[in-house]
């Protein structure tokens, strides 16, 4: 993969010089900026959630898409820090007036604007919004955070080996156990595949996925009718509701007492968990995927859903 080009050529060369580049295998190089202070705007959520985990508070963050203005989990490091606009669209004027040394962006959201950002600062463009360990290893290496980005990565393959024994103990003869991540919304059903944020982490714990979900592409699968539900049985599943709404509750109460619904594995079988949306599906950052764990840790320790 040739080097992101970002960074304006005067920089890229001087940086070159002086720093040089830190080669991340398959993922590209990084330019390391000076160490202290920087000023960083991360542009989406998981480059937020990054720079808490590396112990860095951004100049400027874009608002989260939930428990708005910033997510709970974040608000003690973030509480202060200015906002520079939504995900999808960050103004350009709030992040010029902020002066960055850095601007955290994504390729998914913000391909369009990329020549503007980098008119005001060096730009580290990562491709997804969801691939944390990429997202973490690539700011680490810009900002000099490398140990704590080796650090934090190496305490996250502790603990997934770690919980992998728990599950497999639990489950025994059973696993690997078929799992499906359901996003319960005001109209439909999100069913998340393993290339999502969830499902990455899922797979990465030895879970097993339904055929419908190892066939499909994508990071969802959008069920329009109780009559799809078949295509989601699993042993186990993990549910949330993104929206919170009355609407979203009263189409989650409605499925429960569906007959369809009662007939799946996991609901018979007690084995529906309900867990925060944010950390599933909102958060895209190792803090964030850590949240996740602790959450399957209390399946690997429970008998059943309550």
């Amino acid at each position: 993969m040739t080097p992101d080009r970002t960074l304006h050529p005067s920089r890229r060369a001087l940086l070159r010089l002086s720093l040089g580049l830190l080669a991340l295998p398959g993922i590209g190089r990084a330019a390391s900026l000076r160490s202290e202070p920087l000023r960083i705007v991360t542009l989406f959520q998981g480059a937020s959630d990054s720079a808490v985990a590396l112990g860095v508070t951004p100049c400027g963050v874009v608002d989260s898409w939930s428990e708005k203005p910033m997510y709970r989990y974040l608000r003690p490091a973030l509480a202060a820090v200015p906002h520079v606009g939504l995900e999808t669209q960050p103004s350009l004027e709030d992040i010029v007036l902020l002066k960055p040394d850095l601007i955290v962006a994504s390729r998914f959201r913000h391909q369009r604007i990329a020549p503007l950002l980098e008119q005001i600062s060096s730009v580290l463009m990562l491709e997804e919004v969801f691939e944390f360990k990429r997202t973490l290893a690539m700011m680490g290496a810009a900002i000099n955070r490398q140990q704590q980005a080796m650090e934090l990565l190496g305490q996250w393959q502790r603990r997934v080996t770690a919980l992998r024994g728990q599950l497999q103990t639990k489950f025994a003869g059973r696993w690997p156990i078929t799992v499906s991540v359901l996003d319960i919304r005001e109209d439909h059903i999100r069913s998340y595949l393993p290339a999502s944020f969830a499902g990455s982490v899922l797979s990465e714990l030895g879970f097993a996925w339904t055929p419908a979900a190892r066939e499909a592409t994508g990071v969802s699968l959008k069920l329009s009718s109780k009559e799809s539900l078949p295509v989601v049985d699993a042993d186990l599943f993990f549910i949330f509701q993104r929206a919170d709404s009355k609407a979203a509750q009263q189409n989650y109460d409605k499925l429960v007492q569906h007959p369809f619904w009662q007939q799946l594995r996991a609901p018979q079988d007690k084995q529906v968990w309900r867990v925060d949306a944010v950390a599933w599906s909102l958060s895209g950052g190792i803090l964030g995927a850590n949240r996740m764990l602790d959450e399957i840790t209390q399946v690997a320790m429970a008998g059943s859903a309550s």
